[in-house]
C-alpha cells in the first residue's frame, strides 16, 4: 500500500523525503511536485525501475521519460556534448520549465527506453524536489498520470490514477501556475557557433524567448 506524506507539515516532510530516498533506492516509484505538474519518479540508473514507471503510466519504451537533475554540473556528466547555446539556455531558463534533449554520454549504464542515443534533461524550479535530487542523483520523471489523462496538479490527483503502483506520494499542495508542461527542445544539432534547434513541445518557455536569447540559432517547429 502506498504511503502519503503531507509536506506542509515539517515532521512529515522530513520523514517523507527520507522514505522517498529509500523507496527510490529500492527501485520503487515516488510521486513528487515539480514547478509544472506532479511527476512520477524512478532511479534513472535502474532499468527495472524505469520500466515500472512506464508500465504505471501505460507507456511503451518508445516514450522514454525525461531526467531531472539538481544542477548544471550534472548536465556535463550526462550529455555527450554541451555546446555554448545550451549553456546559455540553461543559464537563462533553469531551474524552470525547459526540457533540453541532448546526445547522452555513451558510457552511461542506463536504459530509459528507445532514446536513439539522446537524453531529455531539466532542472525543476521546485526546492523540495531539487533537494531530493541532490541526495538521490538523476531521476527519470514523467508526468504523474496515466497516458491520455490530464496531468496531476496534486499528489492526491496522481494517486487517483496511479494508485499502489507508486510507493510514496509527496503531497505539497497544488502546483503553482496553470499546469502548463515544460517546453521540450531538440538541441542535438546545436554547436558552439549556432546550428538548428527544434521545438518538440511548446510549454512554459515561449519560442520568442528562445529566439531572443539565441539569435544565431535556426529554430524549427
Amino acid at each position: 500500500m502506498a504511503d502519503v506524506f503531507d509536506c506542509s507539515d515539517s515532521a512529515q516532510l522530513l520523514s517523507g523525503t527520507r522514505s522517498a530516498r529509500q523507496a527510490l533506492g529500492l527501485g520503487k516509484l515516488v510521486v513528487l511536485p515539480t514547478d509544472t505538474v506532479y511527476g512520477v519518479a524512478a532511479d534513472a540508473f535502474n532499468p527495472a525501475a524505469v520500466q515500472r514507471l512506464l508500465d504505471a503510466k501505460g507507456r511503451t519504451r518508445q516514450s522514454p521519460p525525461p531526467v531531472l537533475i539538481p544542477g548544471t554540473d550534472t548536465l556535463h556528466a550526462l550529455a555527450a556534448a554541451v555546446p555554448q547555446p545550451v549553456l546559455a539556455l540553461a543559464e537563462a531558463f533553469w531551474p524552470g520549465p525547459l526540457t533540453i534533449v541532448l546526445p547522452s554520454q555513451p558510457s552511461l549504464s542506463w536504459d530509459l527506453g528507445e532514446t536513439a542515443g539522446t537524453v531529455a534533461l531539466r532542472i525543476p524550479n521546485q526546492p523540495l524536489t531539487i533537494e531530493l535530487l541532490q541526495e538521490t542523483g538523476p531521476l527519470a520523471v514523467s508526468s504523474a498520470n496515466t497516458t491520455g489523462d490530464p496531468a496531476a496538479t496534486t499528489a492526491a490527483e496522481a494517486q487517483g490514477m496511479l494508485g499502489d503502483s507508486v510507493a510514496i506520494y509527496l503531497e505539497a499542495g497544488p502546483v503553482d501556475g496553470d499546469g502548463t508542461a515544460s517546453t521540450i527542445i531538440d538541441a542535438t544539432r546545436l554547436d558552439d557557433e549556432g546550428g538548428t534547434l527544434r521545438i518538440l513541445r511548446q510549454g512554459g518557455i515561449s519560442r520568442e524567448a528562445i529566439a531572443e536569447l539565441l539569435p544565431q540559432v535556426t529554430i524549427e517547429d
